[in-house]
């Protein structure tokens, strides 16, 4: 059987990006029992609640749902359970500064197969406060009547 190539989206948190600034992020590969990776190849996870911390010098990602594996028998996983990232000692170290200094919180991005091995996106970011919300939909919304206006120039379509 010919190996995987390229990259499939499993799971995505739209939510984390309309609450939290990001600032960075990282990939990072998972610590996963085979039905976890089964119940993932079939496309299914949630990344809503999910977290990351700091645990005996090791980065955890937290209340991530994997269900449990529809074909599985009595070795399947526990759908929450804590499940560990892998990164580069630097990278973990960084990251753990990071977030004890200044108060940062790490939020699975995204979670997806790349050449056959699953790798979460994991940001570091900042809790946005409702303003800031509001802020930023109202700059998206000037943002896209500007390209429509610039579309409707370039087509000659002048309204006003």
């Amino acid at each position: 059987m010919p190996r995987e190539k390229g990259r499939k989206l499993v799971a995505s948190n739209k939510k984390a990006r309309h609450d939290y600034a990001i600032l960075e992020t990282v990939e990072a590969g998972l610590v996963l029992t085979g039905t976890e990776v089964k119940s993932l190849r079939a496309g299914r996870a949630s990344l809503v609640d999910g977290f990351a911390g700091e645990s005996s010098g090791e980065l955890m990602l937290y209340s991530v749902h994997i269900p449990e594996y529809t074909q599985g028998t009595w070795t399947n996983h526990t759908p929450r359970r804590t499940r560990k990232l892998l990164l580069h000692r630097r990278e973990i170290e960084k990251l753990i500064g990071k977030t004890k200094e200044s108060g940062l919180s790490l939020v699975p991005l995204s979670m997806y197969f790349k050449d056959g091995k699953v790798k979460v996106e994991i940001a570091l970011a900042q809790g946005k406060k409702a303003y800031d919300k509001r802020q930023t939909l109202a700059k998206r919304d000037a943002e896209r009547d500007i390209r429509k206006a610039m579309g409707r120039a370039l087509k000659g379509r002048f309204t006003e």
